[in-house]
């Protein structure tokens, strides 16, 4: 299921403003409606207020080490460093969401990131992007109340949302969608200037 996109009168959105559903972020503070407002666990457990990364551009990534897609964590590196320098991180949420494709253990798979991929990005702990279980930050991704215009179901293992420095999402992209192909690379740098 592909993401749908809307678009608001003037009218809309001054309806919206004067309801308190649209806030304009001041320059500096981050989006207070923002995928950035959660904490979750690391791959090693540890408590991450994902606040830490406002400021930067964001890739949050679902993961998963036994797909046919998971060469991508090769691109996904090299993107993180090449982007790095100027306030560019991915942050990966390993899944086993969709045919049993992550099966181990988070260091399982923090080794398998690490050993074949060099991965150095944050990998955090696996939850579930879909269903009865989903995990709050990916209730917020994949709602329409909260992430209108990037929301729907999670399809597939690396499905992506790009978060610009003020904390919002700017960009969704399918999980075929190759983290270094031209689409990609222009929306990352596209948010980096801003």
């Amino acid at each position: 299921m592909g993401f749908r996109t809307k678009a608001f009168t003037a009218a809309g959105l001054a309806l919206l403003a004067c309801l308190g559903l649209l806030r304009a972020s001041e320059p500096g503070k981050p989006e207070t409606n923002s995928p950035l407002r959660f904490t979750v666990a690391n791959i090693d457990g540890q408590t991450v207020d994902l606040a830490r990364y406002r400021g930067m551009v964001v890739l949050i990534v679902n993961t998963a080490s036994r797909c046919g897609l998971t060469p991508q964590y090769e691109a996904l590196q090299a993107i993180h460093e090449k982007y790095s320098d100027q306030g560019f991180t991915v942050l990966a949420f390993p899944a086993n969401n969709f045919n049993n494709q992550e099966p181990g253990t988070n260091q399982e798979i923090k080794s398998f990131c690490k050993v074949n991929y060099s991965v150095s990005f944050p990998l955090f702990s696996k939850i579930s992007v879909k269903g009865d279980d989903i995990h709050p930050l990916y209730q917020y991704l994949t709602s329409g109340e909260t992430n209108l215009g990037f929301d729907g179901e999670i399809p597939w293992n690396f499905t992506k949302f790009l978060v610009n420095r003020q904390g919002k999402v700017v960009a969704r992209f399918q999980p075929r969608t190759k983290p270094d192909s031209g689409e990609m690379l222009e929306a990352v740098e596209k948010a980096l200037k801003k």
